[in-house]
Protein backbone atom coordinates (compact mmCIF):
# COMPACT_ATOMS: atom_id res chain seq x y z
CA UNK A 1 0.00 0.00 0.00
CA UNK A 2 1.61 3.19 -1.29
CA UNK A 3 -0.40 5.53 1.63
CA UNK A 4 0.99 5.66 5.01
CA UNK A 5 -1.41 4.39 8.04
CA UNK A 6 -1.68 8.36 8.30
CA UNK A 7 -3.11 9.17 5.31
CA UNK A 8 -5.18 5.68 5.17
CA UNK A 9 -6.95 6.50 7.73
CA UNK A 10 -7.09 10.11 6.95
CA UNK A 11 -9.41 8.79 4.21
CA UNK A 12 -11.45 5.90 6.43
CA UNK A 13 -14.86 6.79 7.57
CA UNK A 14 -15.36 7.32 11.29
CA UNK A 15 -17.35 4.73 12.01
CA UNK A 16 -14.42 2.42 10.93
CA UNK A 17 -11.95 4.47 13.11
CA UNK A 18 -14.08 3.57 15.58
CA UNK A 19 -14.14 0.21 15.21
CA UNK A 20 -10.92 0.11 15.01
CA UNK A 21 -9.87 2.39 17.90
CA UNK A 22 -12.92 1.42 20.21
CA UNK A 23 -11.10 -0.80 22.65
CA UNK A 24 -7.76 0.90 23.09
CA UNK A 25 -6.71 3.31 26.68
CA UNK A 26 -7.19 6.47 26.37
CA UNK A 27 -4.20 7.91 23.84
CA UNK A 28 -1.23 9.52 25.87
CA UNK A 29 -1.29 13.49 24.86
CA UNK A 30 2.64 13.50 23.82
CA UNK A 31 1.86 16.54 21.68
CA UNK A 32 -0.91 18.38 20.64
CA UNK A 33 -2.10 17.48 17.26
CA UNK A 34 -3.05 20.02 14.81
CA UNK A 35 -7.17 20.16 14.21
CA UNK A 36 -8.36 17.72 11.68
CA UNK A 37 -5.61 15.27 12.32
CA UNK A 38 -6.69 11.68 12.69
CA UNK A 39 -6.03 9.21 15.57
CA UNK A 40 -3.00 6.88 14.84
CA UNK A 41 -2.21 3.12 16.54
CA UNK A 42 0.71 3.11 18.56
CA UNK A 43 -0.43 5.62 20.64
CA UNK A 44 -2.38 4.41 23.28
CA UNK A 45 -1.54 3.79 27.12
CA UNK A 46 0.65 0.79 27.66
CA UNK A 47 -0.80 -1.14 29.96
CA UNK A 48 -0.71 -4.91 31.40
CA UNK A 49 2.52 -6.64 32.00
CA UNK A 50 5.61 -5.36 30.39
CA UNK A 51 6.96 -8.11 27.74
CA UNK A 52 10.66 -8.49 26.00
CA UNK A 53 12.04 -9.81 23.13
CA UNK A 54 12.65 -12.86 24.76
CA UNK A 55 8.86 -13.36 25.25
CA UNK A 56 8.39 -12.88 21.56
CA UNK A 57 10.80 -15.39 21.13
CA UNK A 58 9.23 -18.20 22.65
CA UNK A 59 5.68 -17.10 21.77
CA UNK A 60 7.62 -17.50 17.70
CA UNK A 61 7.61 -21.51 19.16
CA UNK A 62 3.55 -21.68 19.65
CA UNK A 63 2.44 -19.65 17.01
CA UNK A 64 5.29 -21.43 13.98
CA UNK A 65 6.66 -18.00 12.74
CA UNK A 66 9.95 -16.26 12.94
CA UNK A 67 11.18 -13.02 13.26
CA UNK A 68 14.37 -11.59 13.01
CA UNK A 69 16.14 -9.86 16.00
CA UNK A 70 15.12 -6.14 14.99
CA UNK A 71 11.47 -7.24 13.95
CA UNK A 72 11.56 -8.68 17.57
CA UNK A 73 13.11 -5.73 19.07
CA UNK A 74 10.18 -3.30 17.68
CA UNK A 75 7.48 -5.75 18.49
CA UNK A 76 8.22 -5.99 22.21
CA UNK A 77 9.31 -2.18 22.75
CA UNK A 78 5.65 -1.31 20.66
CA UNK A 79 3.65 -3.94 22.14
CA UNK A 80 2.20 -2.30 25.12
CA UNK A 81 1.24 0.43 22.49
CA UNK A 82 -0.02 -1.28 20.02
CA UNK A 83 -1.86 -4.36 20.92
CA UNK A 84 -1.91 -4.87 24.77
CA UNK A 85 -4.94 -2.59 25.43
CA UNK A 86 -6.84 -4.68 22.86
CA UNK A 87 -7.17 -7.06 25.78
CA UNK A 88 -9.16 -4.46 27.90
CA UNK A 89 -12.32 -5.74 27.05
CA UNK A 90 -11.05 -9.19 29.32
CA UNK A 91 -8.41 -7.46 31.35
CA UNK A 92 -10.15 -3.52 31.93
CA UNK A 93 -10.04 -1.07 33.34
CA UNK A 94 -13.35 -1.38 31.20
CA UNK A 95 -14.34 -5.05 31.76
CA UNK A 96 -17.37 -6.01 29.45
CA UNK A 97 -19.24 -9.17 30.18
CA UNK A 98 -20.50 -11.01 27.69
CA UNK A 99 -24.20 -12.81 27.67
CA UNK A 100 -24.11 -16.33 27.38
CA UNK A 101 -26.50 -15.64 24.79
CA UNK A 102 -25.15 -13.76 22.81
CA UNK A 103 -23.80 -14.77 19.33
CA UNK A 104 -20.89 -13.07 16.95
CA UNK A 105 -21.72 -10.94 14.59
CA UNK A 106 -20.72 -12.98 11.49
CA UNK A 107 -23.33 -15.33 10.57
CA UNK A 108 -23.06 -18.54 7.92
CA UNK A 109 -25.37 -20.31 6.26
CA UNK A 110 -24.99 -24.05 4.53
CA UNK A 111 -26.03 -22.78 1.41
CA UNK A 112 -23.13 -21.05 -0.67
CA UNK A 113 -23.96 -17.87 -2.04
CA UNK A 114 -26.57 -18.25 -5.39
CA UNK A 115 -27.28 -21.31 -3.95
CA UNK A 116 -31.11 -21.73 -2.57
CA UNK A 117 -32.03 -24.50 -0.33
CA UNK A 118 -32.59 -28.15 -2.20
CA UNK A 119 -36.90 -28.56 -1.53
CA UNK A 120 -38.87 -25.84 -3.20
CA UNK A 121 -41.95 -26.71 -1.20
CA UNK A 122 -42.65 -28.61 2.47
CA UNK A 123 -43.82 -31.71 1.24
CA UNK A 124 -43.95 -34.86 3.86
CA UNK A 125 -45.74 -38.35 3.49
CA UNK A 126 -45.63 -40.91 5.85
CA UNK A 127 -45.53 -44.63 5.13
CA UNK A 128 -49.32 -46.21 5.47
CA UNK A 129 -47.88 -49.76 6.52
CA UNK A 130 -50.26 -50.92 9.26
CA UNK A 131 -48.40 -51.05 12.93
CA UNK A 132 -49.50 -54.59 13.40
CA UNK A 133 -51.06 -55.95 16.52
CA UNK A 134 -50.07 -54.46 19.78
CA UNK A 135 -47.43 -56.91 21.47
CA UNK A 136 -48.24 -58.69 25.07
CA UNK A 137 -44.98 -58.15 26.29
CA UNK A 138 -43.39 -54.39 27.69
CA UNK A 139 -40.19 -55.09 26.30
CA UNK A 140 -41.82 -55.65 23.26
CA UNK A 141 -43.50 -51.97 22.86
CA UNK A 142 -40.56 -50.36 24.33
CA UNK A 143 -38.32 -51.37 20.94
CA UNK A 144 -40.78 -50.31 18.69
CA UNK A 145 -39.95 -47.59 16.40
CA UNK A 146 -42.41 -44.23 16.39
CA UNK A 147 -43.60 -45.57 12.95
CA UNK A 148 -45.24 -48.58 15.38
CA UNK A 149 -45.74 -46.60 18.29
CA UNK A 150 -47.66 -43.42 16.89
CA UNK A 151 -50.48 -45.60 15.06
CA UNK A 152 -50.99 -47.53 18.20
CA UNK A 153 -51.64 -44.46 20.26
CA UNK A 154 -53.38 -42.71 17.47
CA UNK A 155 -55.68 -45.75 17.32
CA UNK A 156 -55.94 -45.74 21.02
CA UNK A 157 -54.51 -49.64 21.35
CA UNK A 158 -52.09 -48.15 23.91
CA UNK A 159 -51.99 -45.25 25.63
CA UNK A 160 -49.49 -42.45 26.65
CA UNK A 161 -50.08 -42.72 30.22
CA UNK A 162 -48.79 -46.63 29.81
CA UNK A 163 -45.68 -46.25 27.66
CA UNK A 164 -44.85 -43.06 29.54
CA UNK A 165 -45.12 -45.64 32.83
CA UNK A 166 -43.44 -48.22 30.56
CA UNK A 167 -40.10 -45.92 30.05
CA UNK A 168 -40.49 -44.35 33.26
CA UNK A 169 -39.81 -47.92 34.63
CA UNK A 170 -37.03 -49.04 31.84
CA UNK A 171 -34.95 -46.18 32.42
CA UNK A 172 -34.86 -46.67 36.56
CA UNK A 173 -34.39 -49.89 36.09
CA UNK A 174 -31.51 -50.49 33.60
CA UNK A 175 -29.83 -46.55 34.71
CA UNK A 176 -27.31 -48.18 37.48
CA UNK A 177 -25.76 -50.67 34.20
CA UNK A 178 -26.08 -47.38 31.86
CA UNK A 179 -25.22 -44.37 33.39
CA UNK A 180 -27.51 -42.80 30.82
CA UNK A 181 -29.75 -40.78 33.33
CA UNK A 182 -29.19 -37.49 34.32
CA UNK A 183 -32.58 -35.78 35.35
CA UNK A 184 -36.17 -37.93 35.55
CA UNK A 185 -39.08 -36.14 35.10
CA UNK A 186 -41.94 -38.19 36.56
CA UNK A 187 -44.27 -35.24 37.46
CA UNK A 188 -43.75 -33.39 34.39
CA UNK A 189 -43.82 -36.70 32.00
CA UNK A 190 -47.05 -37.87 33.92
CA UNK A 191 -49.27 -34.77 33.18
CA UNK A 192 -48.21 -34.25 29.39
CA UNK A 193 -48.90 -37.94 28.92
CA UNK A 194 -52.47 -37.77 31.31
CA UNK A 195 -53.27 -34.62 28.58
CA UNK A 196 -51.80 -36.54 25.77
CA UNK A 197 -54.60 -38.99 26.26
CA UNK A 198 -57.32 -36.37 27.18
CA UNK A 199 -56.82 -34.73 23.79
CA UNK A 200 -56.36 -37.89 21.93
CA UNK A 201 -60.12 -39.19 23.05
CA UNK A 202 -61.69 -35.81 22.40
CA UNK A 203 -60.61 -36.69 18.74
CA UNK A 204 -57.25 -33.35 19.26
CA UNK A 205 -54.77 -35.80 17.55
CA UNK A 206 -51.31 -33.56 16.58
CA UNK A 207 -49.27 -36.11 14.86
CA UNK A 208 -47.21 -38.79 15.18
CA UNK A 209 -44.97 -37.74 18.00
CA UNK A 210 -48.45 -37.08 20.09
CA UNK A 211 -47.87 -39.23 23.69
CA UNK A 212 -44.64 -40.54 22.49
CA UNK A 213 -42.03 -40.60 25.51
CA UNK A 214 -38.73 -38.85 24.70
CA UNK A 215 -35.36 -37.33 26.12
CA UNK A 216 -33.33 -34.57 25.80
CA UNK A 217 -29.44 -34.30 26.02
CA UNK A 218 -28.61 -32.72 29.04
CA UNK A 219 -27.65 -29.27 26.87
CA UNK A 220 -31.64 -28.53 25.80
CA UNK A 221 -32.71 -25.84 28.25
CA UNK A 222 -36.32 -27.05 30.34
CA UNK A 223 -38.30 -24.60 32.14
CA UNK A 224 -37.54 -24.83 36.27
CA UNK A 225 -35.54 -28.35 35.49
CA UNK A 226 -32.00 -28.78 35.84
CA UNK A 227 -29.83 -28.37 33.13
CA UNK A 228 -26.49 -29.54 33.85
CA UNK A 229 -24.28 -30.02 30.57
CA UNK A 230 -23.26 -33.01 32.06
CA UNK A 231 -20.54 -30.91 34.02
CA UNK A 232 -19.64 -29.99 37.79
CA UNK A 233 -19.91 -26.52 37.51
CA UNK A 234 -23.39 -26.29 36.19
CA UNK A 235 -24.96 -29.52 38.22
CA UNK A 236 -27.33 -26.93 40.11
CA UNK A 237 -28.09 -24.85 37.07
CA UNK A 238 -31.91 -24.26 36.92
CA UNK A 239 -33.30 -22.64 33.65
CA UNK A 240 -36.30 -20.54 33.33
CA UNK A 241 -37.32 -21.12 29.65
CA UNK A 242 -37.85 -23.65 27.61
CA UNK A 243 -35.00 -24.48 24.66
CA UNK A 244 -36.89 -24.05 21.15
CA UNK A 245 -37.02 -27.54 20.41
CA UNK A 246 -38.33 -28.65 23.81
CA UNK A 247 -41.49 -25.92 22.88
CA UNK A 248 -41.92 -27.68 19.60
CA UNK A 249 -42.08 -30.85 20.71
CA UNK A 250 -44.20 -29.91 23.61
CA UNK A 251 -46.92 -28.41 20.91
CA UNK A 252 -46.44 -31.60 18.67
CA UNK A 253 -47.66 -32.70 22.01
CA UNK A 254 -44.56 -35.65 23.30
CA UNK A 255 -44.04 -36.51 26.76
CA UNK A 256 -40.47 -35.29 28.39
CA UNK A 257 -39.35 -38.23 30.37
CA UNK A 258 -35.86 -37.47 31.18
CA UNK A 259 -32.60 -35.29 30.84
CA UNK A 260 -29.78 -37.43 29.42
CA UNK A 261 -26.07 -37.51 30.08
CA UNK A 262 -23.48 -36.12 27.74
CA UNK A 263 -20.31 -36.06 27.61
CA UNK A 264 -18.92 -32.63 30.06
CA UNK A 265 -19.27 -29.72 27.92
CA UNK A 266 -20.25 -31.55 25.31
CA UNK A 267 -16.68 -33.84 24.99
CA UNK A 268 -16.71 -37.84 24.71
CA UNK A 269 -19.10 -39.53 27.65
CA UNK A 270 -17.56 -38.86 30.79
CA UNK A 271 -19.94 -36.63 32.85
CA UNK A 272 -19.95 -35.90 36.62
CA UNK A 273 -22.16 -38.88 37.60
CA UNK A 274 -19.56 -41.49 35.70
CA UNK A 275 -18.98 -42.90 32.12
CA UNK A 276 -22.39 -44.06 29.86
CA UNK A 277 -21.51 -47.51 28.85
CA UNK A 278 -22.88 -49.18 25.11
CA UNK A 279 -26.13 -51.43 25.93
CA UNK A 280 -24.08 -53.64 23.66
CA UNK A 281 -21.26 -53.94 24.91
CA UNK A 282 -21.18 -52.92 28.72
CA UNK A 283 -17.13 -52.70 29.03
CA UNK A 284 -17.12 -49.61 27.14
CA UNK A 285 -18.03 -46.36 26.67
CA UNK A 286 -21.33 -45.28 24.53
CA UNK A 287 -18.96 -42.34 22.96
CA UNK A 288 -20.22 -39.62 22.49
CA UNK A 289 -21.09 -36.48 23.57
CA UNK A 290 -24.34 -37.11 22.73
CA UNK A 291 -23.92 -40.42 25.30
CA UNK A 292 -26.91 -40.73 26.70
CA UNK A 293 -29.38 -40.11 23.47
CA UNK A 294 -27.52 -43.42 22.00
CA UNK A 295 -27.82 -45.44 24.69
CA UNK A 296 -31.21 -45.12 26.15
CA UNK A 297 -32.61 -45.34 22.66
CA UNK A 298 -30.67 -48.26 21.42
CA UNK A 299 -31.99 -49.79 24.85
CA UNK A 300 -35.48 -49.47 24.24
CA UNK A 301 -35.49 -46.54 27.37
CA UNK A 302 -37.48 -44.06 25.60
CA UNK A 303 -39.40 -43.82 21.84
CA UNK A 304 -36.94 -41.12 20.73
CA UNK A 305 -34.18 -38.29 21.82
CA UNK A 306 -32.43 -35.38 20.97
CA UNK A 307 -28.93 -35.21 20.78
CA UNK A 308 -26.38 -32.35 19.48
CA UNK A 309 -23.07 -32.43 17.16
CA UNK A 310 -20.27 -30.21 16.66
CA UNK A 311 -18.26 -33.09 15.18
CA UNK A 312 -19.11 -36.09 15.19
CA UNK A 313 -21.48 -36.27 18.68
CA UNK A 314 -24.43 -37.58 16.83
CA UNK A 315 -22.72 -40.04 14.16
CA UNK A 316 -20.33 -41.36 16.65
CA UNK A 317 -22.74 -42.95 19.53
CA UNK A 318 -25.28 -43.77 16.73
CA UNK A 319 -22.53 -45.98 15.56
CA UNK A 320 -21.40 -47.10 18.16
CA UNK A 321 -24.77 -47.98 20.58
CA UNK A 322 -26.35 -49.15 16.59
CA UNK A 323 -28.70 -46.42 16.34
CA UNK A 324 -30.15 -44.02 13.83
CA UNK A 325 -28.89 -40.51 14.15
CA UNK A 326 -29.62 -37.76 11.84
CA UNK A 327 -26.96 -34.80 11.95
CA UNK A 328 -29.39 -31.78 10.31
CA UNK A 329 -28.15 -29.31 7.82
CA UNK A 330 -26.48 -26.47 10.07
CA UNK A 331 -29.06 -23.87 10.70
CA UNK A 332 -32.17 -26.22 9.70
CA UNK A 333 -33.09 -26.72 13.47
CA UNK A 334 -32.79 -23.39 16.22
CA UNK A 335 -30.28 -23.81 19.17
CA UNK A 336 -31.92 -21.31 21.19
CA UNK A 337 -31.46 -22.46 24.76
CA UNK A 338 -29.00 -25.09 24.04
CA UNK A 339 -25.71 -24.88 25.23
CA UNK A 340 -22.84 -23.16 22.62
CA UNK A 341 -19.92 -24.99 22.24
CA UNK A 342 -19.27 -23.51 18.48
CA UNK A 343 -21.36 -21.10 17.24
CA UNK A 344 -20.71 -21.89 13.60
CA UNK A 345 -21.09 -25.90 14.18
CA UNK A 346 -23.33 -27.11 16.85
CA UNK A 347 -26.45 -28.80 15.21
CA UNK A 348 -29.23 -30.53 16.73
CA UNK A 349 -30.97 -33.79 15.49
CA UNK A 350 -32.88 -36.85 16.71
CA UNK A 351 -31.82 -40.16 17.21
CA UNK A 352 -33.96 -43.21 16.88
CA UNK A 353 -34.73 -46.58 16.47
CA UNK A 354 -35.32 -46.06 12.37
CA UNK A 355 -34.98 -44.13 9.88
CA UNK A 356 -38.04 -42.88 8.88
CA UNK A 357 -38.39 -42.37 12.70
CA UNK A 358 -35.50 -39.56 12.51
CA UNK A 359 -37.11 -37.64 9.90
CA UNK A 360 -41.12 -37.68 11.57
CA UNK A 361 -38.92 -36.19 14.45
CA UNK A 362 -36.92 -33.58 12.27
CA UNK A 363 -40.32 -32.13 10.93
CA UNK A 364 -41.36 -31.22 13.97
CA UNK A 365 -38.46 -29.49 14.87
CA UNK A 366 -37.35 -27.56 11.88
CA UNK A 367 -37.82 -24.02 11.01
CA UNK A 368 -36.18 -20.52 12.25
CA UNK A 369 -36.28 -19.32 15.11
CA UNK A 370 -35.74 -15.35 16.19
CA UNK A 371 -33.19 -16.35 19.05
CA UNK A 372 -30.68 -18.22 17.02
CA UNK A 373 -29.34 -16.09 14.38
CA UNK A 374 -28.05 -18.85 12.10
CA UNK A 375 -31.76 -20.51 12.17
CA UNK A 376 -32.79 -20.79 8.15
CA UNK A 377 -36.60 -21.21 6.72
CA UNK A 378 -35.33 -24.07 4.49
CA UNK A 379 -37.95 -26.78 3.14
CA UNK A 380 -38.25 -30.20 3.82
CA UNK A 381 -38.99 -32.63 0.59
CA UNK A 382 -39.87 -36.41 2.33
CA UNK A 383 -41.66 -38.75 0.84
CA UNK A 384 -41.30 -42.52 2.30
CA UNK A 385 -42.37 -43.93 -0.77
CA UNK A 386 -40.93 -42.08 -3.25
CA UNK A 387 -38.46 -44.18 -5.86
CA UNK A 388 -34.49 -43.86 -5.24
CA UNK A 389 -33.55 -45.34 -8.69
CA UNK A 390 -31.11 -43.75 -10.37
CA UNK A 391 -29.85 -42.04 -7.11
CA UNK A 392 -26.21 -41.40 -7.45
CA UNK A 393 -24.49 -42.26 -4.54
CA UNK A 394 -20.49 -40.69 -4.29
CA UNK A 395 -18.13 -42.65 -2.53
CA UNK A 396 -14.27 -42.77 -2.45
CA UNK A 397 -13.17 -45.74 -3.12
CA UNK A 398 -9.48 -45.45 -1.27
CA UNK A 399 -11.26 -44.75 1.82
CA UNK A 400 -13.63 -47.85 1.20
CA UNK A 401 -10.39 -50.07 1.34
CA UNK A 402 -8.42 -49.15 4.25
CA UNK A 403 -9.79 -48.29 7.58
CA UNK A 404 -11.76 -47.30 9.52
CA UNK A 405 -13.75 -48.87 6.80
CA UNK A 406 -15.14 -52.32 7.39
CA UNK A 407 -16.89 -54.97 5.34
CA UNK A 408 -19.88 -53.69 6.28
CA UNK A 409 -19.04 -50.24 5.09
CA UNK A 410 -17.72 -52.09 1.83
CA UNK A 411 -20.96 -54.35 1.51
CA UNK A 412 -23.24 -51.00 1.84
CA UNK A 413 -22.02 -49.92 -1.67
CA UNK A 414 -23.77 -53.36 -2.83
CA UNK A 415 -27.17 -52.59 -1.17
CA UNK A 416 -26.69 -48.96 -2.87
CA UNK A 417 -26.66 -51.13 -6.22
CA UNK A 418 -29.25 -53.71 -5.27
CA UNK A 419 -31.67 -50.87 -3.76
CA UNK A 420 -31.69 -49.52 -8.07
CA UNK A 421 -29.50 -46.53 -6.61
CA UNK A 422 -25.60 -45.84 -8.87
CA UNK A 423 -22.93 -45.76 -7.77
CA UNK A 424 -20.25 -42.77 -8.57
CA UNK A 425 -16.70 -42.77 -7.67
CA UNK A 426 -15.40 -39.49 -7.02
CA UNK A 427 -12.23 -37.21 -5.05
CA UNK A 428 -11.43 -34.55 -2.94
CA UNK A 429 -8.28 -32.89 -2.66
CA UNK A 430 -5.88 -34.07 -0.16
CA UNK A 431 -5.98 -30.82 2.02
CA UNK A 432 -5.47 -30.25 5.68
CA UNK A 433 -8.86 -30.86 7.01
CA UNK A 434 -8.07 -31.29 10.46
CA UNK A 435 -6.88 -27.60 10.45
CA UNK A 436 -10.56 -26.66 10.44
CA UNK A 437 -10.42 -27.25 13.94
CA UNK A 438 -8.65 -24.08 14.91
CA UNK A 439 -12.15 -22.86 14.40
CA UNK A 440 -13.72 -25.11 16.77
CA UNK A 441 -11.19 -24.91 19.19
CA UNK A 442 -11.00 -21.01 19.02
CA UNK A 443 -14.74 -20.62 19.59
CA UNK A 444 -15.34 -23.20 22.03
CA UNK A 445 -12.68 -21.31 24.10
CA UNK A 446 -14.51 -18.61 23.44
CA UNK A 447 -18.04 -19.91 24.60
CA UNK A 448 -16.45 -20.75 27.90
CA UNK A 449 -13.66 -17.80 28.53
CA UNK A 450 -15.56 -17.15 31.79
CA UNK A 451 -15.22 -21.03 33.24
CA UNK A 452 -11.85 -20.93 31.54
CA UNK A 453 -10.32 -17.91 33.31
CA UNK A 454 -12.27 -18.32 36.24
CA UNK A 455 -10.56 -22.34 36.90
CA UNK A 456 -13.94 -23.61 36.75
CA UNK A 457 -12.90 -26.07 33.91
CA UNK A 458 -10.82 -27.49 36.72
CA UNK A 459 -13.91 -29.41 38.48
CA UNK A 460 -14.25 -31.57 35.36
CA UNK A 461 -13.61 -34.88 36.03
CA UNK A 462 -11.25 -35.64 33.21
CA UNK A 463 -8.48 -33.26 33.26
CA UNK A 464 -6.02 -35.31 30.55
CA UNK A 465 -4.30 -33.66 27.37
CA UNK A 466 -7.21 -34.02 24.93
CA UNK A 467 -10.17 -33.08 27.36
CA UNK A 468 -11.74 -29.22 27.30
CA UNK A 469 -9.81 -28.35 30.09
CA UNK A 470 -6.27 -28.08 28.52
CA UNK A 471 -7.58 -27.34 25.20
CA UNK A 472 -9.84 -24.17 26.48
CA UNK A 473 -6.22 -23.23 27.76
CA UNK A 474 -4.46 -23.95 24.82
CA UNK A 475 -6.84 -22.04 22.48
CA UNK A 476 -5.66 -18.74 24.47
CA UNK A 477 -2.54 -18.87 22.37
CA UNK A 478 -4.25 -19.32 18.59
CA UNK A 479 -3.43 -16.70 16.33
CA UNK A 480 -6.09 -14.32 15.45
CA UNK A 481 -4.59 -14.29 12.11
CA UNK A 482 -4.66 -18.18 11.70
CA UNK A 483 -8.38 -17.97 12.75
CA UNK A 484 -9.33 -15.69 9.03
CA UNK A 485 -7.19 -17.63 7.15
CA UNK A 486 -8.76 -21.40 8.08
CA UNK A 487 -12.69 -19.39 7.86
CA UNK A 488 -11.26 -18.73 4.52
CA UNK A 489 -9.90 -22.19 4.16
CA UNK A 490 -13.32 -23.97 5.21
CA UNK A 491 -15.28 -21.64 2.12
CA UNK A 492 -12.48 -23.36 -0.47
CA UNK A 493 -14.01 -26.71 1.46
CA UNK A 494 -17.65 -25.62 1.00
CA UNK A 495 -16.69 -24.71 -2.74
CA UNK A 496 -15.04 -28.59 -3.00
CA UNK A 497 -18.35 -30.26 -1.38
CA UNK A 498 -20.12 -28.14 -4.26
CA UNK A 499 -18.38 -29.70 -6.67
CA UNK A 500 -18.80 -32.99 -5.55
CA UNK A 501 -22.31 -32.77 -5.22
CA UNK A 502 -22.84 -31.76 -8.70
CA UNK A 503 -21.64 -34.57 -9.59
CA UNK A 504 -23.56 -37.04 -7.13
CA UNK A 505 -27.32 -36.81 -5.14
CA UNK A 506 -25.65 -38.06 -2.75
CA UNK A 507 -22.47 -39.65 -0.69
CA UNK A 508 -21.68 -42.77 0.90
CA UNK A 509 -18.83 -42.68 3.33
CA UNK A 510 -17.33 -44.92 6.93
CA UNK A 511 -18.86 -43.35 9.51
CA UNK A 512 -16.04 -41.92 11.50
CA UNK A 513 -13.39 -41.62 8.47
CA UNK A 514 -11.56 -38.32 9.99
CA UNK A 515 -11.28 -36.14 6.95
CA UNK A 516 -15.11 -36.53 6.31
CA UNK A 517 -16.64 -36.22 9.28
CA UNK A 518 -14.54 -32.79 9.78
CA UNK A 519 -15.40 -31.69 6.52
CA UNK A 520 -18.78 -32.58 6.28
CA UNK A 521 -19.71 -30.51 9.85
CA UNK A 522 -17.71 -27.52 9.01
CA UNK A 523 -19.64 -27.24 5.66
CA UNK A 524 -22.86 -27.83 7.45
CA UNK A 525 -23.94 -30.91 5.30
CA UNK A 526 -26.89 -33.01 6.64
CA UNK A 527 -25.27 -36.85 7.34
CA UNK A 528 -27.51 -40.10 7.99
CA UNK A 529 -25.80 -42.84 10.42
CA UNK A 530 -27.96 -45.81 10.52
CA UNK A 531 -26.94 -49.32 11.38
CA UNK A 532 -25.82 -51.90 8.02
CA UNK A 533 -24.55 -54.67 10.21
CA UNK A 534 -22.42 -55.84 12.95
CA UNK A 535 -18.58 -56.32 13.29
CA UNK A 536 -16.37 -58.63 15.91
CA UNK A 537 -13.83 -56.62 18.37
CA UNK A 538 -11.13 -57.90 20.76
CA UNK A 539 -10.83 -54.72 22.62
CA UNK A 540 -13.28 -51.96 24.07
CA UNK A 541 -13.24 -48.71 22.00
CA UNK A 542 -12.75 -45.08 23.58
CA UNK A 543 -13.22 -41.39 22.70
CA UNK A 544 -10.20 -40.60 24.51
CA UNK A 545 -6.30 -40.19 23.35
CA UNK A 546 -4.52 -43.69 23.90
CA UNK A 547 -3.17 -43.73 27.58
CA UNK A 548 -0.85 -46.58 28.49
CA UNK A 549 -1.13 -45.81 32.42
CA UNK A 550 -5.18 -46.98 31.93
CA UNK A 551 -5.17 -49.22 28.71
CA UNK A 552 -8.32 -50.28 27.58
CA UNK A 553 -10.03 -53.42 27.96
CA UNK A 554 -9.53 -56.34 26.00
CA UNK A 555 -11.44 -59.40 25.03
CA UNK A 556 -10.51 -63.03 24.87
CA UNK A 557 -12.84 -63.97 22.67
CA UNK A 558 -14.27 -60.92 20.29
CA UNK A 559 -17.24 -59.83 20.48
CA UNK A 560 -20.20 -59.02 18.04
CA UNK A 561 -21.35 -55.01 17.75
CA UNK A 562 -23.20 -53.46 15.68
CA UNK A 563 -21.59 -51.19 12.55
CA UNK A 564 -23.29 -48.06 10.78
CA UNK A 565 -22.76 -46.17 7.88
CA UNK A 566 -23.50 -42.92 7.08
CA UNK A 567 -25.27 -41.18 3.83
CA UNK A 568 -24.41 -37.48 3.30
CA UNK A 569 -26.80 -34.99 1.61
CA UNK A 570 -26.88 -31.35 0.16
CA UNK A 571 -27.70 -28.75 2.70
CA UNK A 572 -31.14 -29.04 3.11
CA UNK A 573 -31.90 -31.89 1.50
CA UNK A 574 -32.42 -34.03 4.47
CA UNK A 575 -35.46 -35.63 2.17
CA UNK A 576 -33.41 -37.42 -0.19
CA UNK A 577 -31.29 -38.88 3.26
CA UNK A 578 -34.40 -40.33 4.62
CA UNK A 579 -35.64 -42.15 1.74
CA UNK A 580 -32.36 -43.58 0.51
CA UNK A 581 -31.79 -44.50 4.41
CA UNK A 582 -35.41 -46.79 4.22
CA UNK A 583 -34.01 -48.21 1.17
CA UNK A 584 -31.17 -49.47 2.57
CA UNK A 585 -32.63 -50.21 5.50
CA UNK A 586 -34.62 -52.48 4.51
CA UNK A 587 -31.62 -54.09 2.41
CA UNK A 588 -29.28 -54.48 5.20
CA UNK A 589 -32.00 -56.48 7.61
CA UNK A 590 -30.72 -55.82 10.83
CA UNK A 591 -33.10 -52.57 12.54
CA UNK A 592 -34.67 -54.52 14.44
CA UNK A 593 -32.16 -56.95 16.68
CA UNK A 594 -31.90 -55.99 19.98
CA UNK A 595 -28.99 -54.96 22.74
CA UNK A 596 -29.24 -58.47 24.39
CA UNK A 597 -30.15 -58.17 28.14
CA UNK A 598 -32.39 -55.00 27.69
Amino acid sequence: MSKSRRQFLTHTSLALLGAASGCRSNPQKVAELPPGAPPTFGTATAPGPEVSAATFAQAEKLMQVELTKPERDMAARSWGANMAALCERRTGPRKLALEPTLAPWSCRNAALPGEKPVPAHDRFIRSKTPPGPLPSRDEDIAFAPLTQLAPWIEQRKLTSARLTELYLGRLEKFDPELRCVITLTHELARAQAKKADEEIVAGKYRGPLHGIPWAAKDLLDTAGIATTYGAEPFRNRVPTVDAAVVKRLEEAGAVLVAKLSMGALALNDVWFGGQTMNPWLLEEGSSGSSAGPGAATAAGLVGFAIGSETEGSIVSPSVRCGITGLRPTYGRVPRTGAMTLCWSLDKLGPMTRGVEDTMLVLHAISGPDSGDTASAPGKLDFDSGASVQGLRVGYLSAWMKEKPATDVDRAALDAVRKAGMVPVEVAIPDWPYDSLNLILFAEAAAAFEELTLSRGVDQLKVQVPDAWPNVFRQARFLSAVDFVQTDRFRRSVANEMARVFSQVDLLLVPSLRDEMLTISNFTGHPALTLRAGFVEISAARSDWAPDPNKPVRTFPAPRRVPHGVTLIGRPFDEGTLGRAGIALEHIFGVVNERPPGF
